[in-house]
């Protein structure tokens, strides 16, 4: 695999040292911003292959930097894991809200951010294992291109959210628990993080609108997408 560049986005300076030492040593380019507007301007010129970036950063808050890397178009396909000392369900729901790929909170072993890191750069170059373009009810999910129109009207997608739906549109009429969607979608199962699928459902949800009904809860399982021609 070619060297993958890495940005971390960090104001601890033994943490983002720390971070930086490890990542060379796993084989990634690494580069370093201190304050989240630094951040946003290398992630905007360097285009990285991944971010992680903390929540709580001087100049300009991690959610800002997040939402700005989604909202343009040269960056928007840039993962990014969020990095924060805030353990609680609802600061992870916000990460997840403003499009967040995956989250880690501190204090954590370098050992497992390397590995989470590797594994959203794995899911990311993977093609889906369902070839061909999948249409349900007005829905299209053409994965060769990463396009999913509804009614004709092209969707703007994370990453994660593609994965998400072209996962459960590939197995319609099947039901996945939330088990199953965190290790094909997000690369490992990780007790305690089964909320995660929740959060990206339901935004996913939203950004289908009326389609979203093809989404179906099976309350204490998991979810199915219809099987609508």
């Amino acid at each position: 695999m070619a060297q993958k560049t890495i940005l971390l986005v960090e104001d601890e300076a033994d943490l983002l040292d720390l971070m930086e030492y490890n990542f060379a040593r796993a084989g990634f380019r690494v580069l370093k911003a201190c304050d989240g507007l630094q951040g946003l301007h290398l992630a905007q010129r360097e285009r990285p292959d991944l971010v992680i970036l903390d929540l709580m950063l001087p100049k300009m808050e991690g959610k800002e930097v997040c939402r700005r890397i989604r909202q343009a178009e040269a960056t928007r396909s840039i993962p990014i894991m969020m990095v924060t000392a805030k353990s609680e369900e609802v600061d992870r729901i916000v990460g997840f809200e403003i499009g967040a790929d995956d989250y880690i909170t501190k204090p954590f072993s370098m050992r497992e951010l390397v590995l989470r890191a590797e594994a959203i750069l794995k899911r990311t170059r993977e093609r889906p294992e369902t070839p061909g373009v999948l249409r349900f009810a007005g829905v299209l999910i053409d994965p060769d291109r990463h396009r999913v129109e509804v009614d004709g009207r092209p969707l703007k997608l994370t990453a994660t959210e593609f994965r998400l739906l072209h996962q459960l549109a590939a197995n319609a009429g099947k039901v996945l628990t939330r088990e199953v969607l965190l290790d094909r979608v997000w690369g490992y199962t990780y007790e305690g993080y089964s909320r995660t699928v929740d959060t990206h459902v339901r935004r996913l949800r939203m950004k289908l609108g009326g389609a979203g009904r093809l989404i179906e809860t099976l309350r204490g399982v998991g979810y199915r997408f219809r099987e609508v021609p």
